[in-house]
């Protein structure tokens, strides 16, 4: 499969993901308040938590849910941010690629 098709899978399948936000009253038509996306943040903490016991149990397929929670998560917050997974990853990218430093103890530490 090339490049573009995978991009377009995974933006088929976001999309698909934020009607379900939609469907499940997550995500509104109004504009979000500060309430509502700190409740999805504290939705990612409990995923997050979920991701740390499948990895201490060393779980591949507790892991994989969890990530793909973290994920929707994610994309729900990115919608009430009124952006989506690709903008907010590029933006990144484009920080850490600039980004210098060194790993220790398996953690990459950045420069000052």
């Amino acid at each position: 499969m090339d490049k573009v098709n995978e991009f377009q899978i995974v933006e088929d399948l976001e999309n698909k993901v934020v009607d379900w936000g939609y469907s499940k009253g997550i995500l509104t038509s109004a504009a979000p308040d500060t309430f509502r996306r700190i409740k999805q943040l504290i939705k990612t903490e409990e995923e997050v938590i979920e991701l740390a016991d499948a990895i201490h149990g060393d779980d591949r397929t507790e892991a994989i849910d969890a990530i793909g929670d973290i994920l929707v998560t994610l994309i729900m917050q990115t919608r009430m941010w009124n952006t989506n997974l690709y903008e907010c990853l590029d933006e990144a990218f484009e920080v850490i690629s600039k980004r210098t430093g060194r790993m220790v103890d398996g953690i990459f530490v950045k420069d000052e």
